[in-house]
């Protein structure tokens, strides 16, 4: 797994855990830090970017060195 790839799966990690928190006790967590705000939105739109970049995750042999 290169860099890119572990960056990704941060993000991935933070936005699932906004998610959780959302879906448990309905606190965005990005939202109660940042706002309403454009800052907002790019940590969204880098939370689906590295999403995607995590879909080829799926299709990697993890085991290959």
């Amino acid at each position: 797994m290169n860099t890119i790839q572990k960056i990704a799966l941060l993000f991935t990690i933070i936005g699932a855990i906004n998610w959780g928190l959302i879906g448990l006790f309905n606190f965005n967590l990005v939202a109660s830090l940042f706002g309403d705000s454009m800052l907002s939105a790019i940590i969204y739109m880098i939370v689906g970017v590295a999403g995607i970049i995590n879909i080829m995750l799926l299709f990697t042999d993890l085991d290959s060195k």
